[in-house]
């Protein structure tokens, strides 16, 4: 398996490919193809969910599941006790904390019109995923 090797010429991103060429974001590949990076650009809310042991992430997406904004109330407060996310180092642990309750708090209200369930099963498995990487 070939290893994707990242750098930067003239602020575009370049990668290799399987057959060891190197091709420009947007350029084309000796096969055709053409290279594609995607980065996603997550909001305040979806940058504070913590990155939690795995049980731990599980538990809250069970949670989730049965009983919306549970699971997202319980991982605020694994913030305060060292969970990792990518806002804290710009806002820091009270402000995430606090980020994560508010996103409990709307899964809770709005639960009564499905769009709260739906919120907190997605948020349930967005911790999972981070677990899991």
């Amino acid at each position: 398996m070939a290893q994707k090797e990242r750098g930067t010429d003239q602020g575009r991103a370049k990668t290799e490919d399987a057959l060891g060429a190197k091709a420009m974001v947007g350029g084309t590949t000796a096969g055709g193809g053409v290279v594609v990076e995607v980065r996603e650009k997550k909001g305040p809310l979806r940058a504070a969910i913590p990155t939690m042991p795995f049980p731990m992430a599980v538990i809250c997406l069970f949670l989730n599941t049965f009983i919306p904004g549970l699971g997202t109330f319980i991982s605020a407060f694994t913030v305060l006790c060292g969970a990792r996310c990518e806002l804290i180092s710009q806002r820091g642990v009270c402000c995430v904390f606090w980020l994560n309750v508010a996103a409990a708090l709307v899964q809770i209200l709005t639960a009564v019109i499905m769009v709260g369930w739906i919120m907190s099963i997605f948020w349930g498995m967005d911790m999972v995923i981070l677990a899991s990487q």
